[in-house]
């Protein structure tokens, strides 16, 4: 641990998740006061009172409630919190299918969690990140192997790569930087059941890396773009070389 988020303050919105909820013991662990946020305040509770407990109390876990598809949250969520240092964004919201049976409210909110909410939390949180502060976005690597039934998730995860560039130059000297993880075993795949072992093997042999990725490998390259004082409009690939495969 190098402490260089000491006495920060890290907001991470979509905190139920876990990448999330590995960020947040992890930046609490180098010492910042962490503030977990999102839509479902039940879910955000659960995951305070995990991270809390993990931690045994050495920083600061608080949860908020924030929907990037209505800006009031956000406005609401930006006074409660004040200065902050860090802001991280992982929310997300599919719209998996076929074009020809998209439904346009499903699609709205993938881009209000990946495209619009960020631009908001831009708009409404900028102006409070302190010197050396910085803004992460969630892209994938989606976007970069688009396939049949992924358009929504290929486009709002492109997306989120230009709008890391452009937000870099608009909010300076606030730094803004997109990671784009791979395949990663953070819960989000255990849906598939018995399924998801195989999955993990298939993708495993294709991808350079030979495995699936992990929250800590993805925690850690977050860690390093928010503290890295060099670094902005930059996308970091953090999926095993998945994007190459």
């Amino acid at each position: 641990m190098t402490g260089t988020m000491h006495g920060k303050k890290l907001v991470i919105v979509g905190g139920a998740s876990g990448i999330a909820r590995q960020i947040a013991r992890d930046g609490a662990a180098e010492g910042a006061d962490v503030v977990l946020a999102g839509r479902d305040e039940n879910a955000v509770a659960a995951a305070r009172r995990q991270v809390a407990g993990e931690t045994r109390g050495r920083a600061a876990i608080h949860a908020l409630r924030i929907d990037l598809g209505d800006e009031d949250s956000v406005v609401r969520a930006a006074e409660e919190i004040g200065e902050l240092d860090y802001l991280v964004s992982v929310a997300a919201a599919h719209a998996n299918g076929p074009v020809a049976e998209l439904d346009r409210a499903a699609v709205v909110r993938a881009f209000d969690a990946k495209v619009i909410g960020p631009i908001l939390l831009g708009k409404h949180f900028a102006a409070r990140i302190r010197p050396g502060g910085a803004l992460l976005l969630f892209s994938g690597v989606a976007a970069w192997r688009p396939a049949p039934g992924r358009t929504v998730m290929a486009a709002t995860n492109g997306a989120v790569r230009f709008l890391a560039e452009a937000l870099a130059v608009e909010l300076a000297p606030v730094r803004v930087n997109a990671l784009s993880p791979g395949i990663v075993d953070s819960g989000a795949w255990d849906g598939l059941g018995e399924r998801k072992e195989q999955f993990f093997e298939e993708v495993a042999a294709r991808n350079p890396a030979r495995r699936v990725g992990s929250t800590a490998d993805i925690s850690a390259a977050a860690l390093s773009a928010l503290t890295n004082p060099f670094m902005t409009g930059t996308t970091l690939h953090v999926d095993g070389g998945g994007r190459l495969a």
